[in-house]
């Protein structure tokens, strides 16, 4: 027992005195939040082998904590028989759950997380598994009744006190499971009297048991046959039945052009998984925006889970509990699915693997790809990330020889990728006859287009109807209180709004510094977007997406069905529409302005240019009828644009992977950024100036360690809060995280200011 769990248990009420020095059932406990590390209790004998709720490793308890004996939930996360001061623990209160929630395998691989990503491992438990698992939705507590089995033998010798009390008993030893009052007394025609009496004789025994309140009712999807493969498609599929048989652990990347067949690939590979009695993961950016995915998924399987963050706590936790019984051959889900209770997972598939979406913002900060890996390497199965435009990190890893590469350089039928043209917004012959976003090649190819029946998608990748609203005579620039961002106007619901923290209020008719009247909505976003394609196309069906316009239940489904069937012409919206669609229809694709995350000041910004532009251009030309794609841009010289026309991903990375070595940026060596943030610009700064100080002493003599900062950050101020940052480099992550844990060990930052460690950072913002 740790000297921080002695200070706590000193002077402990003699209620809680046993034997000293005694072999005893001792279960560590982490606690879900509050206190830091693992602690040891005494397991009392009702709850060591009895009845449902037993103790296992895994399951969550209720144990009294600190002085006050307060009661806390925590993780069970090992159970073991030793010599103990037994009068110096207390004991497990309650077992919450009535099966265990994490396995073993789970438990180590939450441990790993939670040393990597240096965060509580209590943080990394609650995160892995989902609230409405441990709020226990979807259920409700329910008295169950059954037979002792000494009852159960002397059945005929019993003298009842009526016909009711001996046809009641009679019929509950009969019954194959534990019944309800209600259901027993419906069962043989009484009321609960008798069996009341029954209860009081000890005849019949009652406990507590939380039970399902529903089951889920799944879509009914027809069913589907296999595709036959080409032949890039089927070297692929062999590979990865290769690494199946294997029965060792093998990282690939499927690097395939947008409509090679990637997702049949997958489909027939789990097939095989299935075949061998065992479950598959899928992992998918953004769920609830792919149902096209989910839908083919259910016409191949029969038992297909699926988990993302629009669910409610109900649905969330039936569907974890169908996946831990082992009903489900497939589990398709955003990040969190790569925790799925598979009981005999045998591959873990991420389609889109470059997503952003794939890392999570808030502690504990992981990567589902490393976390997806780690799994893979503990169970002995394959992982296989999928993309036509991979993070740079997987790239080199295929260079490097860890990962295998497997290519499907064609589209599937051998049509050809979308020309990509580019039009320099810069040249006013392209801007001189149009005074919105869409610039005169484009409303020439969008008029061709539709003349020929085609559908046209419309990327730009801002939210709102104008970006700032500004008066021109002084100056004025309407901002956040909050963030100090300009605030988005949103004409449909005329409020100014702030996309960070939802801060909104309504626009200024005239100027609060001069009184000025002539306002200026500036910049472009979705909703002016849609404005001027009604006004220019006023015969064609147009619908927009994004976060704004979907917020309703099955909005994404009832858009894209829609599309589908020919009734929108017209498709515009944020990155959701750049991927995981596949409409043969679709001959034109323009992307408004390519540059609105080309310069921000992040090392990723010209990869996510280059995957945005190469994704969304594979809407296009996937049909007879061919396709292609206009680009603005007002840097058509950029190598992330130039790349992108050519649809050429290798030259992208060569030429991006030369700029990040000689910086010494990931994949070349590793990173730590420490956000400090603050209602108090003063005192966060000094925080990060302290903590700076001491991450150097940290690192003093370390070859190679890099120490920037501290600066504000990009943002610097968000929802209230003033915001610095640190940055620290090394050629490995080691020196990093000892540096961070020696550096934050015992200190203590003033109340209201907070520290956030973020392991291979995604966003520097």
């Amino acid at each position: 027992m740790s000297k921080q769990q002695q200070s706590l248990f000193d002077d402990e009420p003699a209620e809680w005195e046993v034997d000293a020095q005694s072999q005893r059932l001792v279960a560590t406990i982490v606690l879900g939040e509050g206190a830091t590390g693992e602690y040891d209790y005494l397991v009392p004998d009702t709850l060591s082998d009895r009845g449902d709720y037993f103790l296992e490793v895994g399951r969550r308890v209720r144990v009294p904590f600190g002085r006050s004996n307060r009661k806390v939930v925590g993780y069970c996360v090992t159970l073991e028989t030793k010599l103990v001061d037994a009068a110096r623990l207390k004991l497990v209160a309650e077992v919450i759950d009535a099966s265990a929630l994490l396995s073993p395998a789970m438990l180590r691989l939450t441990r790993w997380m939670a040393d990597y990503y240096l965060c509580k491992w209590g943080e990394v438990l609650e995160a892995v598994v989902p609230a409405g698992v441990r709020l226990l939705a979807g259920t409700r507590k329910v008295t169950l009744l059954s037979v002792p089995e000494d009852v159960r033998d002397t059945l005929g010798q019993l003298k009842l006190g009526s016909p009711q009390q001996r046809k009641a008993l009679a019929h509950l030893a009969a019954s194959e499971r534990s019944l309800t009052t209600a259901q027993l007394a419906d069962a043989v025609g009484c009321t609960a009297g008798p069996i009341k009496q029954l209860l009081k004789r000890g005849l019949i025994e009652a406990h507590e048991k939380r039970v399902r309140s529903s089951e889920l009712d799944e879509t009914i999807v027809e069913r589907e046959s296999p595709l036959v493969l080409n032949e890039d498609q089927q070297h692929a599929l062999d590979a990865i039945d290769a690494a199946l048989e294997s029965g060792k652990p093998r990282g690939m990347v499927l690097f395939g052009v947008t409509g090679s067949g990637k997702t049949e690939v997958y489909l027939q590979a789990i097939e095989r998984v299935v075949g061998y009695g065992r479950q598959a993961i899928v992992l998918v950016p953004e769920i609830s925006l792919t149902p096209q995915t989910v839908r083919r998924f259910r016409a191949r399987f029969d038992g297909v889970a699926v988990l993302h963050s629009h669910q409610s706590h109900v649905e969330r936790h039936r569907e974890w509990q169908r996946i831990a019984r082992g009903d489900v051959q497939v589990v398709v889900g955003a990040r969190s699915a790569v925790f799925a209770p598979t009981p005999n997972l045998g591959l873990i598939v991420m389609d889109e693997e470059h997503e952003s979406s794939f890392k999570q913002d808030s502690a504990p900060r992981y990567h589902a790809r490393d976390v997806a890996w780690q799994r893979a390497q503990a169970e002995g199965i394959p992982l296989v990330l999928g993309s036509a435009t991979p993070s740079l990190e997987s790239w080199y890893k295929t260079e490097q020889g860890e990962f295998a590469r497997l290519d499907l350089p064609r589209r599937v039928s051998n049509r050809p990728l979308p020309d990509v043209l580019t039009v320099d917004l810069r040249d006013p012959a392209h801007t001189r006859f149009s005074r919105g976003a869409i610039s005169r090649p484009l409303h020439q190819a969008m008029v061709a287009a539709l003349r020929d029946e085609g559908q046209v998608i419309l990327l730009l990748n801002r939210r709102g109807f104008a970006t700032h609203v500004q008066c021109p005579a002084c100056g004025y620039v309407a901002e956040c209180p909050a963030c100090d961002l300009s605030l988005t106007f949103h004409r449909q619901e005329s409020i100014l709004r702030c996309h960070y923290c939802d801060h909104h209020e309504p626009p200024p008719v005239n100027c609060p510094d001069c009184k000025s009247p002539a306002i200026r909505y500036g910049g472009m976003g979705t909703q002016k977007l849609e404005a001027e394609v009604r006004a220019r196309f006023p015969e064609h069906t147009c619908e927009r997406m994004d976060t704004d316009s979907m917020r309703k239940a099955g909005s994404h489904q009832r858009v894209l069905d829609k599309f589908c069937q020919g009734e929108i012409d017209i498709l515009l919206g944020t990155q959701m529409i750049a991927k995981g669609l596949d409409f043969p229809n679709v001959t034109l694709v323009g992307v408004i302005n390519a540059d609105t995350a080309l310069h921000l000041p992040d090392f990723r910004a010209g990869e996510r240019t280059f995957q945005l532009v190469a994704q969304v251009a594979g809407r296009t030309g996937r049909g007879e009828k061919g396709g292609r794609v206009l680009v603005q841009t007002l840097s058509p010289e950029h190598m992330a644009i130039r790349a992108a026309v050519r649809h050429d991903f290798e030259m992208f990375a060569e030429e991006d992977l030369a700029t990040r070595r000689q910086l010494c940026y990931p994949p070349f060596g590793s990173m730590i950024r420490i956000l400090v943030r603050g209602p108090q610009e003063e005192t966060a700064q000094a925080v990060a100036e302290g903590l700076t100080q001491r991450l150097r002493q940290e690192t003093t003599g370390e070859e190679g360690v890099r120490i920037m900062g501290p600066a504000a950050a990009a943002i610097p101020k968000l929802r209230d809060h003033y915001r610095f940052q640190i940055q620290l480099q090394a050629p490995t992550l080691d020196p990093l995280r000892s540096a961070v844990t020696g550096a934050t060990a015992k200190w203590k930052v003033p109340t209201g200011t907070f520290l956030a460690v973020d392991v291979d950072p995604w966003d520097m913002m």
